[in-house]
């Protein structure tokens, strides 16, 4: 019990249930509690708490067998609500939300595998999942072998009696192009691997992997289910019984959303459907236009007549074949570096999936990672421009990539 306390400090102190505490103990508890009922609020709050309250031993039996949420890496009311609305547009049973993509991606991979196992990987995927694949798996003691995944008889060649895991995208970066994920999700099942498919350039709108075969689809969250370039986070989504071997590890490597990511993340998805659509319309119509113009090589867009895989697109996204398209003009520096100087409205941005057009540069994004010659075999060649398409007005977009292109009209 607190000592008494003098008169000349009694004004000092609050009542604090029944008790007499000091203003430095009553101001630690004050406030925590509401004092009318918290009904349904439209917006759900922010769980910032790292920790809730537990009563005594029995209730933490209770918290830590998943009875109720406890500590904030464990689970988190926040981070929940987004892994429920991602389950639901990807249809799988459950999901665990991260910090970022690669650590979706890295988690999944380090919780799946063991020292012995092999992994046939896309060779156009991630650069960033290619290296860790090479400089993380590789010391754990697993195998990687790149095969062409839209070539399906390569994928079959390189599989080994300890291939345990196909890794792929579905949209290639940066060269659009795309893989026939039924035949590929066949194929591993037949091995008897998982199929790990990362879904970020398509999102659920455009295709759902686990209804095409896959076993578990990532997303760098941070692209189109933020949408608006103010959030890092990513996703596995698969099976409870995928997801529940996977969670072990998720919680050990610590690499959670914060719930205050988590709860702009579920605002930006309420409108994700709005977004992507009119991005997807927009890539559409920017590669149409680029594809007439004269300083323009070629265009990668599965839409387009000449797109070597445009019936499979059509057939695997009958709903739009993404934002994410790439073009080729003269392998200049300078006059590309001018080109992007001259653009008004698009700008250089080192991310993708936001709700304004961008472009990026592969070939310098992956400069200090791979050789000149790695880069040509992925096909970055110095005038190879990616863009993301944003959601403005089309016309206004198709303008300032036209007067811009100009350029390389110059001798």
């Amino acid at each position: 019990m607190l000592e008494a306390v003098s008169n000349s400090t009694i004004r000092e102190e609050i009542l604090l249930k029944d008790k007499e505490v000091r203003r430095e103990t009553h101001i630690l508890y004050t406030g925590s509690e509401t004092t009318l009922p918290v009904e349904r609020p439209e917006t759900p709050p922010i769980y910032h708490s790292t920790a809730n309250i537990i009563c005594d031993m029995d209730d933490y039996d209770f918290a830590s067998g998943g009875g109720k949420y406890y500590y904030c890496r464990t689970a988190n009311p926040n981070r929940d609500g987004v892994a429920e609305a991602i389950s639901y547009l990807e249809r799988g049973e459950a999901s665990l939300v991260c910090a970022s993509g690669m650590a979706a991606i890295s988690t999944a991979l380090v919780s799946l595998v063991k020292a012995g196992d092999h992994i046939v990987a896309s060779r156009s995927i991630y650069g960033e999942t290619i290296e860790l694949f090479d400089r993380v798996l590789t010391k754990l003691g697993v195998a990687i072998t790149y095969a062409d995944f839209t070539k399906t008889e390569q994928v079959e060649k390189a599989i080994q009696e300890n291939t345990t895991i196909l890794y792929t995208e579905i949209i290639a970066n940066p060269l659009i192009e795309v893989i026939d994920l039924d035949a590929i999700s066949a194929i591993g099942h037949h091995a008897g691997a998982m199929v790990l498919v990362d879904s970020t350039f398509t999102t659920p709108f455009a295709i759902r992997p686990l209804e095409h075969g896959a076993d578990i689809v990532l997303h760098s969250l941070t692209k189109y289910f933020g949408g608006h370039s103010d959030i890092t986070a990513g996703s596995i989504t698969g099976s409870q019984k995928v997801i529940k071997k996977i969670y072990g590890d998720f919680l050990l490597l610590g690499g959670c959303l914060d719930p205050n990511s988590a709860w702009l993340m579920l605002r930006s998805i309420r409108t994700m459907e709005m977004r992507v659509k009119k991005q997807f319309e927009n890539a559409k119509k920017i590669a149409e236009a680029l594809d007439a113009d004269a300083h323009v090589r070629y265009v990668n867009y599965p839409t387009l007549s000449n797109h070597p895989q445009r019936e499979l697109a059509a057939r695997l996204m009958p709903q739009g074949c993404g934002a994410m398209l790439s073009f080729r003009v003269e392998d200049d520096r300078e006059k590309v570096n001018e080109f992007m100087h001259r653009l008004q409205l698009v700008k250089y941005l080192g991310t993708l999936g936001g709700y304004r057009t961008t472009i990026a540069h592969p070939a310098t994004a992956f400069r200090n990672e791979f050789t000149p010659q790695q880069l040509k075999d992925m096909g970055m060649e110095e005038g190879l421009i990616r863009i993301s398409a944003g959601a403005e007005a089309t016309d206004d977009l198709i303008a300032d990539f036209k007067q811009a292109l100009t350029v390389f009209a110059q001798v």
